[in-house]
Order: C-alpha cells, then structure tokens, then sequence
C-alpha cells in the first residue's frame, strides 16, 4: 500500500493493480470511496486496459490469430506492477510487456498510471507507450467506486448525479445474460441536468452513455450539497454503474467499449478502438474534486 498527503486529503493505493482504495478527509476522516465489500463487490477502482468490458466469449482475433482477454482487460488484480517513481505529490506505477502477456496481447506495450494529489483534488494520468513496430491496439477507462451514501443516517436515494449541462442522452443496454452490448437504448434524461440515484437503476447493469455532452459529473447529496465530483475531458464514453444493492456508485471515464452483440471479434475493427502507432506516446486523465465543504 502507498499512501499520499497534503493538508486536505489523505489517498491509498494498492500495489496490486495500481488501484486507489482511500480518499479520506485529513480533518475529520471521512472516507469517500466505497470499502470493496467481498460479498457484494470486492473491487475499489480498478483500472481498465487494454480492453474494456466483456469481450465476445472473452476472445478476439488479431491478424487473424485468436487471443484471450478477462473482462476489462490485465491490470486489475495484476501483481507484477511496480512502484516507477515517488515524489511528494504524486505516484507513477508501471506495467511492461513480458513473454506472457504477449501471449494474450501481442504488443510490446508500456502502461503507466500516475497519481497526483493536489490541494483538494487527484488527478489520474494514464501513459500508454508503443515500443513495438506494428501499430497497437487497445482502449483505456476507470472504474473508480465511491461511496453512497457518504454520511450517517443517509439513504441511497438521498443523492444525485449532477451533470454540468443539460443531458438527452440514451443509456445503451446491457445483455445480462453474455455481458455484451445490445442494440437496445432506454432514455435516461429529458433535457435535465440531474440523475436520481436508486439501486433499481443498475436491474439492468450500468448505464452506459456514447453522446454525453458534460464532461463533469457531481455526487450530490440532498441534506449535505456537493460532495465530490469526477471530470474526464479526455474520455467519450461514460458508465455508471453500482451492484443493486452496493451502497456506493461507480463513475466511469472510458476510451472504448465492450463488444457489441453482433461484433466480428476483430480487434482492428473494435468500436472505438484506439490506436497507437510504433513507438509513440498516448497520455489521457481524469481527475476526482472532493468539495471543500467536507473537508
């Protein structure tokens, strides 16, 4: 566990797949972020790559070789991450490619994540590098929980999500049954800037946004007003997403998707596949604001 502090915040980070797991008030310790409950979701905010979501059947083909990839790609739960560098505001862990990981993605790939704490803010910088001759493909998100309700004597549906402009955006639906994307939307929003939390929100897994046009989004709790929120300019899509009975909420900055139900499997044809060409740099970050008023 590394750890980061100013005179506001106090964050953690696992070793194990570089992933926060505390935001937490220096002047009154709250903790902001969800406790990874084992028995209803075990995870605090993995980070995602190089794919995102499920893939068909958990496959994909590569010039015309197949490969395997976990939902939501390698770095969650990866062990062979390591500590880069440390300063007094910041932590920047790596994951390189080795022999194995060829195996199931044949780039020669750098992946570095840095974390840096900033008055009342941390910013997450994601550093995709290509040491490879060929182009690389991949997509790149978060998945960071934060807890809801955040205060005592609260209840899940006392928050909103609170959008920096007014939103008619469809959600794209989940097939529960293979993890895939369908072709089927629901409406989510009629020219509001606010979404209601509730846990029958997520019966149908996340809500899954292409065309959002904020790019700022805000936990709201009716009794204590803004409590934290998550900016991600660099990112398209957006999922939000909890268990139905997780008293926490994820807010997702993605650049890429899962598999659509009716994908050929063909990496170079992904949608929103991100490329990288030979030994180029890709840099991309979000950033999480804990209101003042709370800490």
């Amino acid at each position: 566990m590394f750890t980061l502090e100013n005179d506001k915040l106090k964050i953690a980070i696992k070793n194990t797949g570089a992933e926060l797991c505390k935001i937490t008030s220096v002047k009154n310790n709250i903790n902001f972020m969800w406790d990874a409950n084992p028995k209803v979701w075990g995870s605090f905010a993995p980070n995602l790559f190089p794919v995102i979501g499920a893939l068909k059947d958990n496959i994909y083909y590569y010039n015309n070789q197949k490969y395997t990839l976990p939902k939501h790609g390698f770095i969650r739960n990866n062990e062979q991450i390591v500590l880069q560098d440390k300063s007094q505001d910041a932590l920047t862990f790596k994951l390189s490619y080795d022999e194995d990981s060829l195996k199931i993605y044949p780039f020669k790939f750098e992946f570095l994540i840095t974390y840096q704490l900033i008055d009342n803010k941390i910013n997450i910088i994601h550093t995709i590098k290509n040491h490879g001759d060929d182009i690389m493909y991949f997509s790149l998100g978060g998945h960071p929980a934060f807890k809801c309700p955040v205060f005592e004597n609260e209840d899940y549906d006392n928050y909103t999500l609170e959008f920096e402009h007014p939103e008619n955006a469809i959600t794209h639906l989940i097939n529960m049954e293979n993890g895939l994307i369908s072709n089927k939307t629901k409406p989510v929003f009629n020219n509001s800037h606010s979404l209601a939390l509730s846990h029958d929100l997520f019966n149908e897994d996340a809500l899954i946004f292409k065309d959002l046009k904020s790019k700022k989004v805000t936990l709201k709790s009716k009794s204590h007003g803004a409590v934290l929120s998550v900016s991600y300019k660099d990112f398209p899509y957006l999922g939000i997403w909890a268990k139905p009975n997780g008293n926490y909420v994820c807010i997702e900055p993605w650049l890429g998707i899962a598999d659509n139900e009716t994908t050929n499997q063909n990496l170079k044809e992904k949608e929103s596949i991100l490329t990288l060409m030979s030994h180029q740099t890709f840099k991309a970050s979000y950033s999480i604001e804990i209101h003042n008023s709370h800490l």
